[in-house]
């Protein structure tokens, strides 16, 4: 198994970067997200990799960060999602976006991204909903430095996201407005309904 692949960038085009290590050439299939940020042949690239072998092929999968290669293989897990359609989802929307989807139930979110129709976004979202927590979605916000939420999520928090999903939010716009919302520890519910209402998405 080859945990990550560091090395120069010498092309990426497409869902495809080229790294070169010591006079070899690695092919790793990566999202486009990943790509946007590949821009440049000649930089040092370090990408996390999941190597995935089949009796006509070996492929590598890279990712940027260790969050999206552990999101890309619990979504290896969910029947009828491979490798190449687990990449298109994490193209579409980013692991975390993808973590407030499954906890929102929000299937127009995740059946965006391409090769997901409706069904398969439920089965994704029935296989996945025990694996991702609030806490954690907003505990990987927090480290990705962006500085919207200055507590983890406490139970006034998911009743305020309740209560915008009652009001006709989706789940997943209902979720980016309360961590959008600088929750403090000491706000009641309806201080963190009411701060989220200045971010909700329309």
């Amino acid at each position: 198994m080859i945990a990550f692949v560091k090395g120069t960038l010498v092309e990426a085009k497409e869902n495809v970067a080229v790294i070169e290590n010591n006079g070899i050439g690695f092919n790793i299939y990566i999202t486009g997200r990943d790509g946007g940020q590949l821009v440049r042949s000649g930089m040092e690239v370090l990408l996390y990799t999941y190597m995935d072998v089949r009796e006509d092929a070996i492929q590598l999968y890279g990712f940027l960060s260790k969050d999206d290669l552990e999101v890309f293989r619990l979504l290896l897990k969910v029947n009828g999602i491979g490798p190449k359609a687990a990449l298109g989802v994490l193209t579409a929307i980013s692991a975390n976006d993808l973590r407030f989807a499954v906890l929102a139930d929000d299937i127009k979110a995740i059946s965006a991204a391409p090769g997901i129709g409706k069904k398969t976004a439920q089965k994704l979202i029935l296989e996945l909903k025990d694996k991702f927590s609030l806490q954690d979605a907003f505990e990987q916000k927090l480290a990705e430095n962006t500085g919207v939420i200055s507590a983890a999520p406490n139970d006034n928090q998911g009743e305020a996201v309740q209560a915008l999903v009652a009001l006709g939010y989706s789940g997943s716009d209902a979720l980016k407005a309360v961590k959008a919302a600088h929750v403090t520890a000491d706000m009641s519910t309806e201080d963190i309904l009411k701060a989220a209402l200045k971010y909700i998405s329309f």
